[in-house]
């Protein structure tokens, strides 16, 4: 559970209605938002039509992870220029919602930056008749640590100095443990301004995931996707927190490469112990989640991450964001849409744009499999 410390909220959370209706998702528009950028959307209109096994005419909704709205705006742009007939829409809720309306049955896809807990697929086999939730991985990528720190350029931290900051035990920029790692670097001797989710999110529980198996001894808190450290400010979503990021002068928090990427706010780059420190990039986390095992049971494809074993240039901060599916009891009137834009999503053409939007794209052997399991679904 999340701690009962108070936190100072910089920006109020949007709140979840308990239910919402697929109509209401799909009056919105798509996968908008903050952290969607002009480049990109001009990029999807420039683009040749994907080539895709469309779906008759239907509707499709989704809700959840804001990780991946910027490339699921995308996708969805490609998918709909190829299948007009097909309305997709995706609410950039945060994994949280996006699991809990998909277990309403309120959409007919989840967007999570981490797998189902096992009491979420018991109950998910009252919305999934005669089967259960799964979890398919879709995309990769870097959680980019941003701090706002003019004329620091190149920032260097280690788990145990993050896991400090974030928890306000090192609380200014010149602090020791900043300078050892930082020698040469003229720090400021501001006050540390933290930022981390309001919302319930696969981000921070990737984020906490990491510091806990990292630096054990100075993470002591659970992996949850509701923030667990001590103090600091919190906005809603990942633009939100980047854009508090922007905006404050010694704030530090974390999101999305993308978000960072679109909003130019300089990334930390990380001292895994194994030689020099490694900045974000599609290239460096496709190599921190080459180490992740395919632990899912059935054709659940959740996979799990060995933080204490870094290789040497994998950026170790990483995460898979996931499409929550049911396997069996997926509803008739959106079952061939899902099919068809999942397919396309885990497909070449789904893929192969996911490193230039500052993704990973899915290991070979994993983004086939997904794409067999896709075509199970029923």
């Amino acid at each position: 559970m999340k701690s009962a410390r108070a936190h100072r909220v910089i920006r109020r959370s949007v709140p979840v209605a308990a239910a919402v209706a697929a109509a209401q998702l799909l009056a919105g528009c798509g996968a908008g938002g903050a952290g969607a950028t002009g480049d990109q959307a001009r990029a999807a209109a420039a683009s040749p039509a994907a080539r895709i096994d469309c779906a008759a005419k239907s509707q499709l909704p989704g809700s959840g992870s804001t990780a991946q709205q910027n490339v699921m705006k995308y996708w969805i742009q490609q998918y709909q220029r190829a299948c007009p007939d097909v309305q997709i829409a995706y609410n950039p809720l945060g994994s949280g919602a996006g699991a809990a309306q998909f277990l309403r049955g309120a959409t007919a896809f989840g967007g999570s930056d981490s797998a189902l807990k096992p009491a979420e697929v018991a109950l998910s086999r009252q919305t999934c008749t005669g089967g259960r939730a799964i979890d398919l991985p879709m995309a990769g990528g870097p959680i980019a640590v941003g701090y706002n720190l003019p004329g620091v350029d190149g920032l260097v931290l280690d788990a145990a100095t993050l896991a400090g900051i974030f928890d306000t035990r090192i609380t200014t920029w010149d602090a020791p443990e900043i300078r050892r790692l930082n020698p040469g670097v003229k720090l400021p001797s501001a006050r540390i301004l933290t930022v981390h989710r309001s919302d319930d999110s696969g981000t921070t529980q990737n984020l906490q995931a990491y510091l806990a198996g990292a630096a054990p001894a100075a993470w002591p808190y659970p992996a949850e996707k509701s923030w667990q450290g001590r103090g600091g400010g919190s906005a809603n979503g990942s633009s939100g927190v980047a854009a508090e990021i922007n905006s404050s002068y010694g704030s530090i928090g974390y999101f999305e490469l993308s978000f960072a990427a679109s909003s130019r706010i300089p990334a930390v780059r990380v001292d895994t112990g194994t030689g020099r420190p490694v900045a974000p990039s599609p290239e460096s986390a496709s190599a921190g989640i080459a180490g992740a095992r395919l632990t899912g049971e059935g054709k659940d494809m959740s996979l799990t991450f060995r933080y204490g074993r870094p290789a040497a240039g994998a950026y170790p901060i990483v995460q898979v964001t996931y499409e929550i599916v049911c396997d069996k009891g997926n509803r008739a009137a959106t079952l061939p849409a899902l099919r068809s834009f999942l397919t396309y999503t885990a497909g070449d053409e789904g893929q192969r744009v996911l490193s230039r939007m500052h993704y990973a794209p899915l290991p070979g052997p994993i983004a086939a499999q997904v794409r067999r399991t896709v075509r199970s679904l029923s």
